[in-house]
């Protein structure tokens, strides 16, 4: 991916330092090492975020491999390290089970891999000199309870499966942030009501009476409004009533949909005392998707869905797009070809796709990716990792429609 596409499109910061590139790779087949240091030899390069099944990666190796161990070495950027704030280290998506270490302290452990996860990684810095990240990335290419969408549990790819994604596939990167900051917001826009729903989350320390969410709307150079809000128990929840110009002409201006896809502008900023402590930047839109009989409504008004299932698989990448380019052209094309829309076939799609699709005006179906085996086990795990795919997407616009799941349970052939 390229190094300028932020990968949260949704909650942006000026300060933070992509991870991908070049790491120390190597395989571990047995389940021998359990800790970096146990890790003697590094044979291999890896190009982060391509998996090594890929032949971007460097390594383009489909054999069975039951876990991998990555290292890379690097220097923090001087607005990474300002005095009194926290570095904050996010995984876009590591398949299956992943464990992390900075500077051989243990910082993140996460199952699940179409989603992303984070950690706080302040407390294991080195003062000066080189840090180092290691992870250890566990998918066992035959477990059929793990939600997996269209990766192969043969050797070889056969009928509608893909070649095996294991360990990072998505960006790796990190961020600055203060001592109190803003870890996530929600948007819930009603057209009806003409009002955008805004939930804030506050994350680090715990914020005191005196800290405050300011929040700016804008669209078209225009302000829609100017507020500011205390947080309450690090959380913010509240209504912003938009001015209703009453004539559907002017009303549309605003409304989001395929063919006119405007978005509203969202600055954020946390106060301390009336200081800025945290500034970050968001959009969302007006927008409303429902059913009337058999009929979908958009914005109220009927509305002929033209879609295709889009399988989000690249010849020599696989699962990871090869670039930001890579999907804004599917999304162009799309459209191009005439339609308003696509199913993410099995798959949890880049945050960057739906940020394009978001733009460029698309209607996306979400889709769960599938586990074969239908177990408890595999159940728990599919809807954990569906609530987390949830709470990432769910303020995209573009997206009208949850698919929890597609394939028929059972033990595939």
């Amino acid at each position: 991916m390229q190094d300028l596409a932020y990968p949260r499109p949704q909650l942006r910061r000026q300060s933070w330092m992509n991870l991908n590139g070049p790491w120390r790779f190597a395989f571990d087949a047995d389940l021998r090492e359990r800790v970096p240091r146990d890790v003697r030899n590094w044979p291999h390069e890896i190009r982060v975020p391509f998996a090594p099944e890929s032949e971007r990666s460097g390594i383009g190796d489909q054999r069975f491999h039951r876990a991998c161990w990555y290292e890379r070495s690097f220097e923090l950027a001087p607005s990474i390290t300002s005095h009194g704030r926290r570095v904050l280290l996010h995984f876009g998506a590591v398949d299956y089970h992943a464990r992390v270490w900075v500077n051989d302290v243990p910082v993140a452990e996460h199952e699940g891999g179409h989603t992303p996860f984070s950690a706080d990684i302040t407390f294991a810095l080195n003062q000066s000199g080189p840090q180092r990240v290691t992870v250890w990335a566990e998918d066992d290419p035959h477990d059929l309870e793990k939600p997996r969408g269209k990766q192969d549990w043969r050797l070889e790819p056969h009928a509608i499966w893909y070649p095996r994604t294991t360990g990072i596939w998505q960006t790796v990167w990190l961020e600055s942030v203060p001592q109190t900051y803003i870890c996530a917001v929600r948007w819930t826009p009603s057209v009806e009501r003409w009002e955008i729903a805004f939930s804030a989350f506050t994350g680090g320390a715990p914020a005191t009476e005196d800290v405050r969410v300011a929040i700016r709307l804008s669209c078209c150079g225009r302000v829609l409004a100017d507020d500011s809000y205390a947080v309450v128990g690090n959380e913010v929840h509240r209504r912003i009533g938009l001015s209703d110009p009453g004539i559907d002409d002017s009303r549309n201006e605003l409304l989001w949909s395929p063919e006119t896809p405007t978005l509203i502008d969202a600055e954020i900023k946390l106060l301390k005392n009336g200081e800025v402590i945290d500034e970050l930047q968001s959009y969302t839109a007006l927008r409303s998707i429902s059913v009337q009989r058999e009929r979908i409504l958009l914005n109220g008004r009927p509305y002929n869905m033209r879609l295709i299932l889009d399988q989000g698989y690249w010849p020599d990448t696989l699962m990871t797009p090869p670039s930001d380019e890579a999907l804004k052209r599917d999304v162009e094309l799309a459209k191009a070809m005439g339609f308003n829309g696509v199913r993410k076939h099995q798959k949890i799609e880049d945050p960057r796709y739906l940020y394009w699709a978001d733009v460029l005006g698309l209607l996306v179906f979400e889709e769960m990716p599938s586990a074969y085996r239908f177990t408890p086990k595999a159940i728990k795990r599919l809807l954990r990792e569906w609530t987390e795919a949830l709470e990432r997407d769910m303020s995209h616009p573009s997206i009208i429609m949850w698919v929890p799941f597609n394939e028929s349970w059972g033990l595939p052939e």
